[in-house]
């Protein structure tokens, strides 16, 4: 009997135990993200959610399929049209570095962020609101708002980079558990965004869904209004020019090492050499004669998945392949993203239907598939590129560095746009399309020749030799002289 009753005692007492635990799982991210709010302000916590995961997240995910149908229905461009204008629309992110420098530099009124999160706001509402009123926009005017509302995410962006930055100087601990809110944010963002965007295209026009993003800038600049800042006192605006030159004189001498120049070449012709033809599959995608027309719903969720496939591709990466070769990681992701390239030609052909695969689920599995190789591909780039980065200006060398990766991927935007215009691939006729993937498939495949140009160590080496690193003490200067803020406010997400 004694034996039984604590028996039973013991029970309840795992049973108090389990519950307690569980609890404490559920708890856990309320309290780390009223940890991260008590250690480094509430305002904040409350730019980077706003950023990462409203403006870039929720907002990047309805301004990407508001904007397609944008240029197909309101505007009635072609499709290589379209990819042209996608490619101009992206042009404020190629020059972050100058962003972040001018916020690291330059205050305003006697603060080095506010002001510039504040500018961003007003550029994003603007610039939407503009676009939602006005009925009969011409197409130039358009493309010119869309660009403006582009530059105030590349802005936003780059200055809550240097508040992360910043922070993490003055807590190191907490680096991590930064970056970890910041791809939260971003992830769950963008995973909301593609889900409700269909229900916006259904209830209100894209126009309508386009000028809504209006309200996502306007909580940027109430971030700026509440962002805790310290006041930069005695700052001398003589010595920007100076500051700018030093800088640039380091940037440049640093780019011309071989260490450097070399990935850099590889890099851009992987991006640039994968002609994007987005939008004349999109198009194709929408047709109701020769396509699958596919709904506004269906986009949507297709890009859904496609984000929930790059979530898997960062999991993979980081559990399973973080410590093997760039060469390696590299050679195998762009052989494969040439590959499932063909799942496209197979969809366009519409063998997927010779094969009892309806074309819905086919795209969405090819989508997630291609998406998570994508990223896989993406994350060596971002850890080599953080390697190459030579000592006091890393942020804005590293910026420098993405903003070469963004000029692969805006000639890789212009390059599709010339090919589908030169197979006459247009709002209606799709008959070269097949032509215009076999191609990309085929370009994808080039980049391989000049994989000797990355580095052949593994990703937990460094890649540098001792005299790899630029010293400039003017550099040193400028940096010392920005009340400890780094550079490393230009790291992109």
């Amino acid at each position: 009997m004694k034996s039984t009753n604590k028996e039973r005692m013991l029970e309840e007492k795992l049973e108090e135990d389990n519950e307690r635990e569980l609890c404490n799982d559920l708890c856990y991210p309320l309290h780390w993200f009223k940890m991260l709010a008590t250690e480094m302000h509430w305002s904040f916590i409350y730019g980077i959610v706003v950023v990462n995961g409203i403006n870039q997240g929720l907002g990047g995910a309805v301004g990407r399929v508001a904007s397609d149908y944008y240029w197909k229905d309101v505007q009635e461009v072609q499709p290589s049209e379209s990819q042209v204008y996608q490619g101009i629309t992206s042009l404020p992110w190629i020059i972050k570095p100058l962003w972040g420098l001018l916020t690291d530099i330059l205050p305003v009124a006697g603060y080095r962020r506010r002001p510039y999160l504040i500018l961003a706001g007003l550029l994003g509402a603007i610039s939407m609101l503009i676009i939602w009123l006005e009925k009969d926009l011409f197409t130039m005017l358009a493309l010119l708002l869309l660009t403006i509302a582009n530059a105030g995410s590349a802005i936003a962006d780059v200055t809550i980079d240097a508040c992360i930055a910043q922070n993490s100087v003055t807590h190191p601990s907490l680096a991590s558990d930064m970056q970890s809110l910041c791809g939260l944010s971003s992830s769950i963002g963008g995973l909301l965004g593609f889900s409700i965007s269909a229900f916006l295209m259904d209830a209100i026009s894209s126009q309508e869904a386009l000028g809504l993003l209006s309200f996502p800038s306007l909580l940027v600049l109430s971030v700026g209004m509440v962002l805790k800042e310290q006041y930069a006192q005695d700052f001398s605006y003589c010595q920007i020019h100076e500051k700018l030159m030093q800088a640039n004189k380091t940037m440049w001498k640093t780019l011309k090492c071989a260490e450097v120049w070399k990935p850099c070449i590889f890099t851009f012709a992987s991006l640039a050499l994968s002609l994007n033809i987005q939008e004349g599959m999109f198009y194709w995608y929408t047709d109701s004669s020769t396509g699958p027309a596919f709904s506004q719903k269906n986009i949507s969720f297709n890009y859904s998945i496609g984000s929930i496939g790059s979530l898997l591709g960062v999991l993979l990466y980081q559990n399973s392949l973080k410590d093997y070769p760039f060469r390696f990681i590299l050679f195998w992701t762009q052989f494969l993203s040439s590959i499932l390239g063909f799942l496209d030609l197979v969809l366009v052909l519409r063998l997927n239907l010779k094969l009892g695969i309806e074309d819905y689920i086919f795209m969405v599995i090819s989508e997630a598939i291609s998406q998570m190789v994508g990223r896989v591909k993406w994350m060596p780039i971002l850890v080599l590129s953080s390697q190459l980065c030579p000592i006091g200006i890393e942020g804005t060398f590293f910026a420098l560095l993405m903003s070469i990766d963004h000029v692969g991927l805006l000639v890789s935007s212009w390059g599709g746009g010339l090919m589908l215009q030169l197979l006459k691939v247009t709002r209606t006729e799709f008959g070269n399309l097949w032509m215009a993937i076999l191609i990309r498939n085929l370009l994808r495949l080039l980049p391989l020749l000049l994989l000797n140009l990355v580095p052949k160590n593994d990703q937990n080496s460094m890649v540098q030799s001792e005299d790899y690193f630029v010293s400039n003490e003017a550099v040193g200067a400028v940096l010392s002289d920005t009340n400890g803020v780094d550079h490393e406010s230009l790291i992109l997400h």
